[in-house]
This record gives C-alpha cells, sequence and structure tokens, in this order.
C-alpha cells in the first residue's frame, strides 16, 4: 500500500486538476449563456420512445463544432467548458456525459457538485478514476517528468482509491453518480502481474472499495480479457466496460465473452473507429459536425444490447467519442433512432 508521502509526490506531479478562474469570455454578460439547439420535433418524438433506463451521451462536451446540434450557437471550447454543460443536459436524447479530466488528475467533491448542480435530476455521469489506479508503471512520456519509466505504487491501492476518487465522486455528485470507471491503458501485462495476477489483483482491489458505487473497469489489452477477469468483476457486483476501440475485439465479441449472469448495468463506451490512431482521427473528423466513417456494426450492436438491457431492467450507459463516427452527438441520436423504432408502441 502506498504511504501518504509517495501519494502527495505523484498527486503534484500531475497537478490538482481544480477548475480555473473563468475566462473573460466566458463570463461577459454581453455574450449571454449558451444554450441548447432548437431539438426537431422527428427528434424529440424518438427521444420520448427510447426507454429512460438507457442513456446515451458523449465523451465531455466542450465542442465548438456542436453549434447547431447541441448549441444553439458557436462558442470557444473554453468557454463550452464551463457553461456548455447546462445546455448539453437539456437535450432529451443525452441523458449522460463522460467526464474525461479526472483521469489526469483527481477532482474535488466541490467541483463534482457544481456539474451535479446544472443537470437535471434524471441525468448521470460516467466519471475516469485517475490513472494512477490503473498504470503500473509510469510511460516514458514527457508528461510524466522524472518518474518515467519508475514503478507507480498507488497502482490498484484501494486506500488512495478510496479517498482521492471514490469519496469526492459520491459526495459531489450523489444521485446523478453513474458508473465510475477504471480505465486500463495499453501497457506491459508483466507490469501488472499478468493475466491471471491481474485478475486477481482488480477483485482484491474492487472488493475494498466503498460499497455503492456503479463501478466499471475498462481494458485496452485484450489478453487481460480473461475467464478470472469476468469471475472477478461478477463476484463484486462490477462491470466490463463493453469498448468500442481498436485494441479489443468488437463489441458483440466482448459481449459474448462475459456470457451470464449478467451484469447490474450495460456500459458501453464507443471510442475510436477502426484503423485510426486517436490523434490521426481527431485531425480527420473535426470540426465533429458530421458523421463521416458510420459504423454499422458496431452500431447495430450497441443498440441490440440497449434493447437487451432495457428488457431485463438493467440501466444502459452508452459514452460516445466524436473519433468513433465524426460526431459523437449525431451517433448518439442515429443510436437512439434503432433503439425507438423498437421500443416504439404499435399505432
Amino acid at each position: 500500500m502506498a504511504t501518504r508521502r509517495e501519494a502527495d509526490t505523484q498527486l503534484d506531479l500531475f497537478g490538482a486538476g481544480e477548475p480555473r478562474p473563468a475566462s473573460s469570455e466566458a463570463s461577459s454578460p454581453r455574450l449571454g449563456p449558451v444554450g441548447p439547439s432548437a431539438v426537431p420535433p422527428a427528434l424529440a418524438a424518438i427521444a420520448a420512445d427510447v426507454p429512460p433506463t438507457v442513456r446515451l451521451g458523449t465523451s465531455s462536451w466542450a465542442f465548438p463544432g456542436w453549434a447547431g446540434i447541441v448549441y444553439d450557437r458557436p462558442a470557444s471550447p473554453t468557454r463550452l467548458a464551463r457553461d456548455g454543460l447546462a445546455a448539453y443536459a437539456r437535450h432529451p436524447l443525452l441523458r449522460a456525459v463522460g467526464i474525461d479530466r479526472t483521469y489526469y488528475a483527481p477532482i474535488s467533491a466541490a467541483a463534482f457538485a457544481a456539474y451535479a448542480a446544472v443537470v437535471p435530476d434524471n441525468f448521470r455521469f460516467l466519471v475516469k478514476a485517475h490513472e494512477l489506479c490503473t498504470i503500473a508503471r509510469f510511460p516514458r512520456h514527457a508528461r510524466y517528468a522524472a518518474h518515467a519509466g519508475e514503478h507507480n505504487v498507488l497502482c490498484l491501492d484501494a486506500a488512495y482509491a478510496t479517498d482521492e476518487v471514490v469519496g469526492p465522486f459520491m459526495e459531489g455528485l450523489r444521485d446523478h453518480a453513474g458508473p465510475l470507471l477504471f480505465q486500463f491503458p495499453p501497457q506491459d501485462v508483466v507490469a501488472l502481474g499478468g493475466p491471471s495476477r491481474f485478475a486477481e489483483r482488480v477483485h482484491t482491489f474492487l472488493r475494498a472499495l466503498p460499497r455503492g458505487p456503479l463501478y466499471a473497469v475498462e481494458l485496452r489489452n485484450r489478453e487481460l480479457l480473461t475467464d478470472a477477469y469476468v469471475a472477478a468483476l461478477a463476484d463484486v457486483g462490477a462491470c466490463h466496460c463493453l469498448n468500442a476501440h481498436p485494441s479489443m475485439p468488437p463489441v458483440r465479441a466482448q459481449a459474448d465473452w462475459l456470457g451470464p449472469p449478467e451484469p447490474r448495468a450495460l456500459v458501453i463506451r464507443w471510442m475510436l473507429a477502426s484503423g485510426y490512431a486517436y490523434e490521426a482521427a481527431k485531425a480527420h473528423y473535426q470540426p465533429f459536425d458530421r458523421l463521416v466513417d458510420e459504423d454499422a456494426v458496431t452500431h447495430d450492436a450497441i443498440a441490440d444490447l440497449c434493447l437487451a438491457a432495457a428488457a431485463a431492467a438493467r440501466p444502459a450507459f452508452v459514452i460516445i467519442n466524436n473519433k468513433a463516427e465524426g460526431s459523437a452527438p449525431l451517433s448518439a441520436f442515429r443510436l437512439a433512432e434503432r433503439i425507438a423504432r423498437v421500443c416504439r408502441p404499435a399505432a
């Protein structure tokens, strides 16, 4: 278990992650608040037919290219990061959102509470846990400075995760808390102890965390997706996050691997189009205002899984990235249309 001194040292490396003062643009009364874009009647009808237990959303919300799709006017990323969430959450089909900034540094309960204060009662947040919980060894990257290549003493440390991640998450978001996601980035599997030892460590870690939150685990090394790993999650009531990412098997194949019993919730992240690295996809799809590379196979798989979850009265959380098809909200709208078509009452 890590000492508090070690924890403080590694936290200082990444910064506190608290909100900076609002920019002059964001606070200017002359500009007025960013509002929601008008919702076409057909899209509103689709939203009414999507089961309330199915929550679709996007990975963050600060994208100027979403003007006319989510927002009523163009605005800078800085302004949308500060003021866009309230408008985003008023869209009837966007019932969840992913908070990614927490992966790079923990945030306080007060910061979470500020997010929760501007969204409706039925809105939920999927929050990524701080990366210190899930990287066994610091990558050799400038961002990690002198720690690059070192062993991370806080990896799968339940005491650290409870204090810095779970506690603020529960206290700040309260009823708006959706899945708390532990994402294991691509890394040397040996540093994690190998697939069998990894499953044991994940089991011990999750079992030691406070009860209450919906914990989810996302993998980026497919060799870690083993029967032992699946059994470990099932034993503690955690979910495997089905992730559409080139490094992992297709979503439907992951779901088939999990098999029975069904987890307490369906958690899906549709992250990156096949054949792309992250930065290449970002350059290809910007400004994220249209669907460029539609992926019918993944689209149908996710829709089918959401329909099965709804039929079993299990909550479903689907978070979509712009790098999946070109525009995350448009992907969500298309997915909702497929779900609503099946759920719509017969005339």
